[in-house]
């Protein structure tokens, strides 16, 4: 039975904690929490934790690697736990999705990410589930976008961030109990 990687994309480091770029790590503490599992272990720079979801081995991953080199680690994570691609679940910020909107996505390109891509590129594939969260973009079109995604959630933002979080987790259970296509049917 081969297990589910689980990741979430950020930046190490407490200038990044909490920003809109991290709610990757947001959420993969957030189910790591839910599951009482601590990040205890660390491997191709990256923390991580083993659980049970549904039944089924899960890997959470939390690359260490900054975000434009996350496709190292989890291409050294598929490896080394022969992971399908298809088992393999990357939770990450979307600029194109208004805030709070989570979308489930198979396939397809990167859509300008550089997580992403670097993931692609390493795996030399783009089968993977991606659990997409809407950040927004910034209203001031003068606003740099990487000052944007590197900044942190509004209070108004972070008041339904807590729910947004959860939810994201319960569509990660619901990939895992009943697939993908069934999570984008309930979900998207």
């Amino acid at each position: 039975m081969h297990p589910f990687i689980i990741a979430g994309l950020g930046n190490p480091g407490n200038q990044y904690e909490k920003t809109r770029h991290n709610i990757g790590f947001q959420s993969i503490d957030f189910i790591a929490s839910f599951l009482s599992v601590e990040f205890s272990n660390s491997k191709f720079k990256s923390n991580y934790a083993k659980a049970q979801i549904e039944g089924e081995k899960v890997i959470l991953v939390k690359p260490m690697s900054y975000m434009n080199n996350s496709g190292e680690p989890i291409q050294k994570f598929i490896n080394f736990f022969s992971v399908n691609i298809e088992n393999l679940i990357i939770i990450h910020d979307d600029l194109d999705l208004p805030f709070g909107t989570i979308k489930i996505k198979k396939g397809g390109g990167s859509a300008g990410h550089n997580g992403i891509k670097s993931i692609i590129n390493h795996l030399n594939n783009n089968n993977f589930i991606r659990v997409r969260f809407g950040i927004g973009k910034p209203d001031n079109i003068n606003f740099e976008t990487s000052n944007y995604v590197l900044s942190k959630f509004s209070n108004e933002e972070n008041k339904s961030l807590e729910n947004e979080i959860d939810k994201i987790r319960r569509i990660v259970f619901t990939i895992i109990d009943k697939g993908a296509d069934f999570a984008m049917n309930e979900f998207n």
